[in-house]
């Protein structure tokens, strides 16, 4: 009997804030696999080692978390005034699908320096010393991203001193706007979707809460944590080691997707992993992070945990950040009221791993709330540089 042999990809494995993901120049993809479809994606999930009923991703590059089932293709991109088109892949672990319906904020970080590196950007663009401004047409959402990558000497800084909670070693820093980041009703609506900063979501069976429902960054589901009997300092275990909340969280989710006018039928959540996100915020609170760093009240302006993929993540999704940023931003929300009211440009949260700041412009335009950009920090880093490897009849 003979088998088909394997076959190499150029590829470039990368950290981006606190996740990491395959990143491939489009170009380089198998042709069958350069244009959307079940190639591309049965492409993927090999690369990334699922479906796996087991839930290792052993077999491929995956790490057995939303955070490390990640794919990035990046190419020169086709609108104007813009440098690359990045589409990112939410690969599912244990299904045989990948989810293509929103952005990876933390890997944004790892676009730019990935872009120059691979000759995306062109060549006057990027300093001898200082810093390269790569602009970024994100596909899967039609937004813009800035991201402000460090040079050294021509090439792409890597090395420095800022720290993320999260990621265990420091790097360079690299300032990311998202710009124009709500939703311009292409799908589920305006930036609030049911046109009001708080509703009342009734989930059969689990019960009835506020929520603020938010188009921004990513669709993200904000919730009371008391309401929902939690304190807002769990950390992953608390949430993820008990199936029975798991299961209500993918519930509430999606009925809030079906209110956000983001599914038509509630079976549909199932094959839409990726989004919306589910939140649960509260007032400031001191707790233990899961690195064993103590954060204080005084630290935070409100804390928030959410959920990705269906498990409570281990830091926060840098989608979900830009939500909370522009939340926090908008006078009565969820966020903004767990944050302490009123008008604000800034906010640190308290999350698993620990705090992280975003800031976001929000203004009321004839009775309409709009935010302009979003605005954080984050590191990136090359892992590991070369080709993966794919048998050649697996896609």
């Amino acid at each position: 009997m003979s088998f088909a042999p394997q076959i190499k990809i150029p590829a470039t494995y990368m950290r981006g804030g606190t996740s990491k993901g395959v990143f491939f120049k489009l170009e380089d993809l198998p042709e069958r696999a350069q244009t959307a479809g079940r190639a591309r994606d049965q492409l993927l999930l090999r690369v990334i080692g699922s479906p796996d009923p087991y839930g290792k991703q052993i077999d491929g590059m995956g790490g057995a978390t939303s955070s490390t089932s990640k794919t990035v293709i990046l190419s020169k991109s086709s609108q104007p005034e813009h440098d690359v088109d990045y589409l990112f892949g939410q690969v599912s672990i244990d299904k045989a699908f990948v989810d293509w319906s929103g952005n990876c904020g933390n890997l944004t970080a790892a676009v730019g320096s990935f872009a120059i590196s691979n000759g995306l950007v062109a060549a006057d663009r990027i300093p001898e010393n200082g810093i390269c401004t790569v602009r970024i047409w994100q596909a899967n959402i039609h937004k813009t991203i800035i991201a402000h990558v460090p040079i050294s000497n021509g090439q792409v800084q890597e090395t420095g001193n800022f720290e993320l909670d999260g990621v265990t070693f420091p790097a360079a820093e690299v300032q990311i706007e998202f710009l124009d980041p709500a939703d311009d009703g292409e799908e589920g609506g305006a930036m609030f979707p049911t046109g009001n900063l708080v509703d009342t979501l009734e989930v059969p069976e689990i019960g009835t809460f506020q929520a603020t429902l938010i188009n921004a960054g990513i669709p993200t589901i904000f919730l009371n944590a008391e309401e929902i009997g939690y304190a807002g300092t769990e950390l992953q275990d608390d949430i993820n080691s008990d199936a029975n909340a798991l299961a209500r969280f993918e519930k509430i989710r999606a009925y809030g997707a079906l209110k956000m006018g983001l599914i038509k039928d509630l079976s549909e959540a199932a094959n839409r992993q990726h989004t919306p996100k589910v939140a649960f915020v509260s007032k400031p609170k001191a707790y233990t992070s899961s690195s064993g760093k103590q954060v204080s009240v005084s630290d935070i302006d409100l804390l928030v945990r959410a959920l990705s993929m269906g498990k409570l993540h281990h830091a926060m999704m840098g989608t979900a950040a830009v939500a909370i940023g522009t939340a926090a931003a908008i006078p009565q929300t969820l966020v903004n009221l767990a944050a302490g009211g009123g008008e604000r440009e800034a906010v640190r949260f308290g999350h698993p791993s620990g705090t992280l700041r975003v800031g976001a412009q929000a203004l009321n335009e004839n009775g309409q709330w709009v935010v302009k950009k979003a605005i954080m920090s984050r590191s990136a880093r090359v892992l590991m540089e070369g080709w993966v490897r794919v048998p050649e009849d697996s896609f």
